[in-house]
């Protein structure tokens, strides 16, 4: 691929990660997210369709995307979701195409029935939040009695060689932090990496406080003290974690991501695509760029790569949690996608 095509910022972060929002809908009640239920859904006219996403990924493709991720909500709540991974599995096969890696985040719904068909679609791989081991605390925090269904869910993706499996646990003080050496222990007997994250201010209940989050430093030490832990890299690069491996076996791995305490926007590669077709610079962005009222006015594809350059050059330097006058952004994570 010739290089001076690549979508970059105007900070020159080249952009290489697409995260694709297909539902706002999701069947969980997140405290860190959905407390209150979900708000009013989009209308369906409003919602991409599969060919739409098809055919702006194959634009972003083009301009040097190389991993998509699909989000949601809770993707696999969209109907016929396996013809869109079909549809953008094929977009690997391009002989100039940069774009190796179709990856799918989920709370593990409908993972059992779904994951040797998603695979032979050509699904590469999956992430499935798993906030707590315990039952009781898990109802706590999602407000479903859902373990075992996410467990199941973690065992088929193994199954079906959605691998590395990644299974995703937002960390709150007070909720699940006294869990951290047990999902050590999961991660290290399942052979999965277990990815351990902030809290952030995306819920729609804004109860977010600074004092819930537990810092990245304090989770891996917490681990570290009982199972020792090995850093994989000294560097994330364009990464969201810090990898660390177990140094009593080969098996499994520990990602801590800290974007509160330790902010990663220096070498942020990502961009976000909503549900209803508006581009996000950034998780924390208070503006939205309607992507699907520009395609579906019958722009060219040119017109198209040019509107996604410019957007691209507004992408921000870094997000503002940490400043005074920081203001949450009125979509939650449900809306955006992870």
């Amino acid at each position: 691929m010739d290089r001076s095509t690549e979508l970059q910022d105007s900070y020159g972060r080249r952009i290489r990660d697409l995260r694709i929002s297909v539902t706002d809908r999701c069947q969980f009640r997140c405290f860190y997210c959905l407390p209150n239920g979900e708000p009013a859904m989009a209308k369906k006219d409003t919602l991409l369709t599969f060919e739409e996403i098809a055919y702006v990924s194959d634009i972003f493709i083009s301009l040097g995307i190389e991993k998509i991720r699909l989000t949601g909500g809770e993707p696999m709540l969209r109907r016929g979701l396996e013809t869109l991974v079909g549809s953008l599995a094929k977009l690997k096969n391009g002989t100039d195409s940069a774009f190796k890696d179709l990856a799918l985040t989920t709370n593990g719904f409908k993972m059992p029935e779904m994951a040797a068909e998603l695979k032979s679609l050509g699904l590469d791989r999956v992430t499935i939040s798993l906030d707590s081991l315990d039952r009781d605390n898990f109802v706590d925090i999602t407000g479903v009695d859902k373990l075992d269904e996410v467990l199941a869910a973690i065992k088929a993706a193994k199954s079906a060689g959605l691998e590395p499996v990644k299974v995703n646990a937002v960390v709150v003080r007070g909720r699940n932090d006294h869990e951290l050496v047990d999902f050590a222990r999961f991660a290290l007997s399942e052979g999965i990496s277990m990815r351990l994250i902030e809290f952030m201010p995306l819920d729609s209940g804004h109860e977010w406080k600074r004092e819930m989050v537990v810092p990245g430093r304090e989770m891996f030490e917490t681990i570290n003290a009982t199972i020792p832990l090995s850093l994989k890299s000294e560097s994330r690069g364009a990464s969201t974690a810090w990898n660390y491996g177990f140094q009593e076996s080969g098996r499994g791995e520990i990602g801590i991501i800290a974007p509160v305490t330790e902010m990663f926007c220096g070498a942020c590669s990502r961009i976000r695509l909503t549900a209803d077709g508006q581009i996000r610079t950034c998780l924390f962005s208070n503006v939205e760029h309607n992507l699907r009222d520009v395609v579906r006015s019958g722009a060219s594809r040119a017109e198209i790569v040019d509107y996604i350059r410019g957007v691209t050059l507004t992408k921000e330097a870094s997000h503002h949690i940490n400043d005074s006058d920081f203001v949450q952004p009125e979509r939650t994570m449900s809306f955006i996608g992870g």
